[in-house]
């Protein structure tokens, strides 16, 4: 008997061994993609008006200055828990008033701070951007971002 590791016997560790962590990693996928389709999105709130926010975030590029869940450009604040953040749980309409108004009085002109472009949005517009915040409020985030503030 030959003292050591055979050619073979390396082989079918390694080919034993990608197996398992394959199967493993295909496993972990499928959880996660099931976990986030049936339990931290919250797909029944998702309607016309949802998507409308999200069509008019991803055509004004929101995503280059703002975060939503850590995804994005850190330039701006995180907007995950922008309807938390104005009150919306409390007082929903307070809360689209405020986002809405922030939104039109943009750029302030505040000196030394960075400002957001004005994007000229319809009243339209900016209802169905609040959707999308609202709508990305509710997702279970396990409390992303750390801070209330973004």
């Amino acid at each position: 008997m030959s003292e050591g590791l055979t050619r073979n016997a390396a082989r079918n560790i390694f080919y034993g061994g990608s197996t398992i962590f394959f199967l493993i990693f295909a496993g972990l996928t499928i959880h996660t993609h099931f976990y986030m389709a049936n339990t931290s999105t919250s797909s029944e709130t998702l309607d016309e008006g949802v998507v409308a926010g999200k069509e008019v975030w991803e055509e004004n590029s929101c995503i280059n200055c703002h975060t939503i869940m850590g995804e994005g450009a850190y330039f701006g604040p995180e907007l995950s828990n922008v309807w938390h953040r104005y009150g919306g749980r409390d007082n929903p309409q307070a809360a689209r008033a405020g986002i809405k108004g922030w939104m039109k009085a943009q750029p302030t002109g505040a000196p030394g701070r960075r400002q957001m472009p004005q994007f000229n949005l319809s009243e339209q517009e900016l209802d169905h951007l609040v959707d999308f915040f609202k709508w990305v409020d509710g997702i279970d985030t396990h409390d992303w971002p750390p801070h209330k503030s973004g």
